[in-house]
């Protein structure tokens, strides 16, 4: 799992940024219609917010689902028209998970706890991207590499917008035409080449000739070899010399990974499987990273600056080879915690304590859910081979913050237990409802097992690992209780991927900090004191074995990793500050550098203090968990609804 994602939900002001963004939103569906260079711009499990560990993903390809647009938008729509006042939607959180409920219960700090508000605005948390090769990512360079080989700057402005729609419908075969001509006004060989590049380059999978009709020259573009030929990199027309892949970094503003990957291909009319990215970000965040895709030239994605909202693309290069997950080394993390209540004694303990000590290595909480229907429930059925339970939890109706058509599809399914019934009731599809609905429609009440397995494979595997997770939150709460933070005989460390037992007379070689625990599973040993027990206790309250952790279903068997119980952050700084509007930013962004913003003038004694924080964190690990152990504060989404929601009265 790489992961970066802070699920607390912060109640909007009015005129909040997210306002602004939800417009934007809006904008963006006006300006991509006048920016075409590939046009169109454009989970309820969130669909694979986080990637799964890779040590539990030794075969897991990363699977991307291209959207149907007219869903995506309608989900769109839908969101916007669920909004609901912050009082409602705190009041439904109610129903949520805290803390405790999933085993996160410990502290390593001796400090007293304050409060803070995390996330107050998606700007307050920032994350770079930090390369196998230790260089953080930034965004820092607009311009484009000079390649003779690319078509000149004319090749996007020269189809006219109603060229441009026939073109995309002919690509896209949303109609019957077989080819589309463009008439050659101003005739001249170079003003057809640039024709014959522009349509060649926006529309991957079309060829084009140059016809005579009536004494007029026209350009016919036409599909090479049908349906397969659509959106397929054109190998014949890339340099040998250039790499096949440009690699770029991608800033953006409150939006995932995946679906900033589904907006780029949209806007690139290519399939999302050409992008690969070490790691996925979260939405509520800026967010810097390395992207790198498949025969698409810099000059085209540079292009695309000029269309898109909450997106900048720059630092562009080739290379041979694309990025794979889990390729890097960790993220560095820029946070504001906002109206912070502690003194400036309590502030530099905490800070002190996270740079020298770290905080318990938790699951955080977006790993479990946001429902009254946790994650891990559900993959602890799947591990019991339970599939009626697996169904029931998905489907089944459940208290909380839920969108009402959602709601709707679980009363649909509670009263009728038809798939089709329920499905009408759901506009969006592409949710896990939705999927599970459509293999019971097509596999049949009685095959389960294979409706499930239309869910796409890493989605599936997040419910077990969220249960691993579970059971690791609650052990490693156990394992501080019992023997606080010092190595002990019986623990286990690692040497090099191997784990060991420490023994008594090496245990004054080894400190917390070398301490290891492992997610349960058939390829990993467990500590040889008393939490040892407590996994196998655990495991038979919930009917599993502890030594049969293997799965008839082989998807579903868990081989099982370890993980550090304490980290300890680098590049640890902090500052305090004063500020009056909680509308300003309380720091500059890469973007804002690039456009010669100014740093914020905060006043010397304002209404409230805020907390800036930076530090670097490994792969695996969670910032929410390094910001609880500052805060000594439940940093569920349940909890810090409720805390916005105070402040707002």
């Amino acid at each position: 799992m790489e992961t970066v994602e802070l699920s607390s939900v912060s109640l909007k002001r009015p005129h909040s940024e997210d306002d602004v963004a939800n417009a934007d939103e809006i904008k963006r569906q006006k300006i991509s219609e006048k920016c075409k260079t590939g046009n169109n711009s454009g989970q309820s499990v969130e669909t694979v917010t986080e990637q799964p560990d890779k040590s539990l993903l030794e075969d897991t390809k990363n699977e991307i689902i291209p959207n149907e647009e007219s869903e995506e938008q309608e989900e769109e729509e839908l969101e916007d028209s669920e909004d609901g006042d912050p009082e409602s939607f705190a009041d439904m959180m109610k129903h949520g998970l805290t803390e405790s409920d999933v085993g996160i219960t410990k502290f390593v700090s001796s400090h007293k706890g304050f409060s803070g508000i995390l996330k107050e605005r998606y700007s307050d948390f920032v994350v770079h991207e930090i390369g196998k090769d230790g260089r953080v990512s930034h965004l820092d360079d607009f311009s484009v590499p000079v390649d003779d080989e690319d078509p000149s700057e004319e090749t996007f402005t020269v189809l006219s917008e109603e060229d441009k729609q026939r073109l995309e419908e002919l690509q896209l075969l949303k109609n019957k035409e077989t080819s589309v001509a463009i008439e050659v006004i101003e005739d001249t060989k170079e003003k057809r080449t640039v024709i014959h590049q522009a349509v060649k380059s926006l529309f991957p999978g079309l060829e084009t000739k140059t016809e005579d009709r009536d004494g007029k020259k026209y350009i016919i573009a036409y599909h090479a070899a049908g349906k397969k030929a659509l959106a397929n990199p054109r190998k014949h027309s890339w340099p040998k010399s250039r790499g096949s892949y440009c690699h770029f970094v991608l800033y953006k503003e409150n939006k995932d990974t995946m679906d900033a990957i589904n907006v780029l291909s949209k806007f690139l009319r290519v399939k999302p499987n050409i992008f690969s990215y070490m790691g996925t970000k979260d939405k509520r965040a800026i967010t810097v990273q390395e992207i790198a895709v498949l025969r698409i030239t810099a000059q085209r994605l540079a292009h695309l600056n000029k269309c898109l909202m909450n997106f900048k693309l720059g630092n562009f290069s080739y290379k041979n080879h694309p990025l794979k997950l889990g390729e890097l080394q960790g993220n560095h993390f820029t946070v504001v915690l906002r109206n912070i209540t502690g003194t400036d004694e309590q502030i530099e303990q905490a800070m002190h304590s996270l740079r020298e000590i770290g905080f318990i290595n938790y699951y955080g909480m977006q790993r479990f859910g946001t429902t009254a229907v946790p994650t891990y429930q559900i993959g602890r059925a799947i591990l019991q081979n339970n599939w009626n339970e697996v169904m029931d939890l998905i489907l089944k109706p459940r208290p909380g913050a839920e969108k009402g058509y959602l709601v709707k599809c679980r009363e649909e399914w509670a009263k009728t237990k038809d798939p089709a019934a329920a499905l009408k009731k759901l506009p969006v599809k592409r949710c896990v409802e939705g999927q599970l609905l459509r293999g019971l429609l097509k596999y049949g009440m009685k095959n389960i097992i294979s409706a499930f397995g239309i869910i796409p494979r890493n989605n599936r595997l997040m419910y077990i690992h969220s249960y691993q997770s579970y059971v690791w939150n609650n052990m490693v709460s156990k394992r501080i209780e019992e023997y606080g933070l010092r190595a002990v005989p019986g623990d286990l460390t690692l040497k090099g991927a191997t784990a060991v037992h420490i023994e008594e007379g090496d245990v004054d070689n080894y400190t917390i900090h070398d301490v290891v625990m492992p997610l349960p599973g058939f390829d990993v040993i467990y500590p040889k004191h008393k939490i040892g027990e407590a996994y196998k206790e655990m495991l038979v309250a919930d009917n599993l074995d502890i030594n049969n952790m293997r799965h008839k279903i082989r998807d579903y068997s868990l081989s099982g990793a370890y993980r550090k119980i304490i980290i300890r952050p680098q590049n640890v700084n902090w500052e305090v500050v004063a500020y009056d509007d909680p509308r300003i930013p309380l720091f500059t962004t890469d973007l804002d550098k690039l456009e010669g913003k100014p740093l914020p003038v905060l006043p010397t004694n304002g209404k409230f203090r805020a907390l800036k924080m930076e530090f670097s964190l490994p792969p695996s690990t969670y910032a929410t968990m390094a910001i609880r152990e500052v805060l000594k504060m439940d940093t569920s989404i349940k909890n810090q609804t409720q805390l916005n929601t105070t402040w707002l009265r």
